[in-house]
């Protein structure tokens, strides 16, 4: 085995440690529900932060009916979220890769 293959199995070995759970990430998505958890976990921070704070103004304002708006925006971003897990947990592992190759 050269050194090459050596790094490449390290790389590989620490991708592998460090890989977002796509389980997690639905369990997430479930039990929380537009308050963007699951993204937090899965990386995506600010897109996160951004789901939760537009639930909780859509909360807020609900009674004067404008917040339905951004709940409704929520709620149709929570659900296409389902389908983009898979990808989310893919690009973390690819940017993972990415990172320890230039170390």
């Amino acid at each position: 085995m050269t050194r090459d293959d050596s790094r490449a199995l390290y790389i590989e070995q620490r991708v592998a440690n460090e890989k977002k759970s796509a389980l997690l990430g639905y369990v997430l998505w479930f039990l929380l529900p537009m308050l963007g958890v699951h993204r937090m976990y899965l990386g995506r921070v600010f897109s996160g932060v951004v789901m939760l704070l537009m639930t909780g103004l859509g909360t807020l304002f609900a009674p004067i009916l404008i917040g339905y708006i951004p709940l409704a925006l929520v709620g149709l971003w929570w659900l296409i979220d389902a389908l983009l897990i898979p990808g989310m947990v893919a690009q973390d592992m690819n940017e993972t890769r990415w990172r320890l190759m230039q170390e």
